[in-house]
């Protein structure tokens, strides 16, 4: 089974204790900081990239005491949490790979996004976030290429 629809790595997301403990060793690397965000008091991500077109990094962290990043930090300790991949359908991947006997969880139509993830029990022991930009996405937040991979998010 396959599908037509673009997709590309978005980001590699790594579950922090805190943000700013952590960055001074992706700016050692040559990262630079695109964005910050608080996401309803629960947790912050900040992303970040090499001054290219490339994929880009992302350090979660929690700011509530009681959520899945916590659970996770306090089970897993830092690391690799989450790879994201930017789908133009997410509704047509989700069919393939439900089609093709993998399970899509938790999955959330949001304003601005709908995301769904593949959980960990597949054959890679990976979580994957599939992401799918709305129009609105970018209205009040930085520029396009600070928020995109390419700086253009991808379309059907």
């Amino acid at each position: 089974m396959s599908h037509e629809t673009p997709i590309r790595v978005d980001h590699t997301g790594i579950a922090v204790e805190s943000i700013p403990d952590a960055e001074p060793l992706l700016f050692a690397l040559g990262c630079r900081k695109l964005i910050e965000e608080s996401v309803e008091g629960r947790f912050r991500w900040a992303q970040y990239d090499f001054g290219t077109n490339a994929s880009r990094l992302e350090l979660i962290a929690p700011e509530a005491e009681d959520t899945f990043l916590t659970e996770y930090l306090d089970e897993h300790g830092p690391g690799l949490h989450h790879v994201t991949f930017e789908v133009a359908d997410i509704d047509a991947v989700a069919a393939t790979l439900e089609e093709s006997g993998y399970s899509v969880v938790e999955y959330r139509e949001y304003e601005d996004w709908t995301e769904a993830f593949v959980p960990p029990s597949n054959p890679t022991g990976a979580l994957f976030q599939l992401f799918e930009y709305h129009d609105s996405y970018d209205e009040g937040r930085p520029p396009a290429e600070k928020l995109y991979v390419d700086g253009q998010r991808l379309t059907k």
